[in-house]
């Protein structure tokens, strides 16, 4: 299989502008992920896909590939979509998060292995809980899946509810899985999801993946074992550092 790992990078974050380009020890955030990229053994190209000249410069000033997207694009999936168009022998793409500068390769690579079996149209990675601050944190969206793997649901909320049992003996008696955001699409199923329309689900969660179980695709799911690490603000740098002193 020809996969691509494409990694979605904007500029204009309500939260934290600029943050593709913020210094993490010496390098900045897309670089440090697109070199984690390189490490994977399942990828056969990275590329980011920005809406800006600002990364797009940076990418290529430090070797990387890059290709200049549309600025309306209202997900990371959507940017996806179109820079796959520059792939047209790709089978599978992976769309890996601009903002996790410490991603595993190894987390890739489990990724990719779900396209292994025939009929795979988007595969994702979840991890279990092993606390009860995730488990009752609504910022931290949890999936139940079923018996071959496949996801049921996702929700912000604690799912699956265990009636009549006391909440703080939920992990003694019941596995819990929380969602981590890195996506595997085959590419057919890839350049149609952009054209289904906002579901109510995907409303009422504000989780972009219900939309494409409301419409009938299924997602696989593999479970690792890393810790994922986003950096939504400049605190969360800080916190990255100390976590992640051994990948510097």
């Amino acid at each position: 299989m020809n996969i691509i790992g494409i990694i979605p990078a904007r500029y204009a974050s309500s939260r934290f502008p600029g943050k593709p380009l913020v210094d993490i020890a010496g390098k900045s955030m897309i670089q440090r992920v697109y070199e984690r990229c390189l490490l994977s053994k399942s990828l056969n190209e990275a590329v980011v896909a920005t809406d800006d000249d600002r990364i797009a410069n940076h990418v290529q000033s430090f070797g990387g590939n890059v290709i200049l997207t549309s600025r309306t694009h209202s997900s990371g999936t959507d940017r996806c979509a179109e820079a796959a168009n520059h792939f047209p022998d790709a089978d599978i793409v992976i769309n890996i998060q601009g903002d996790e500068p410490f991603i595993q390769p190894e987390q890739i690579d489990l990724l990719a292995a779900c396209f292994n079996t025939p009929g795979t149209e988007i595969a994702t990675l979840v991890k279990k809980v092993d606390s009860y601050q995730e488990l009752f944190n609504h910022n931290t969206p949890k999936v139940v899946i079923d018996s071959n793997g496949k996801a049921l649901y996702f929700s912000r909320n604690t799912i699956p509810y265990q009636r009549d049992i006391p909440e703080n003996e939920w992990l003694e008696k019941q596995a819990y899985f929380k969602h981590i955001g890195i996506y595997g699409f085959d590419v057919k199923t890839l350049q149609k999801l952009p054209q289904l329309p906002i579901s109510s689900l995907e409303k009422a969660e504000a989780l972009e993946q219900l939309r494409w179980l409301e419409n009938g695709y299924s997602i696989q799911t593999a479970e690792t074992s890393y810790q994922s690490y986003g950096i939504d603000s400049p605190d969360d740098i800080t916190l990255a550092l100390k976590e992640f002193k051994d990948f510097l």
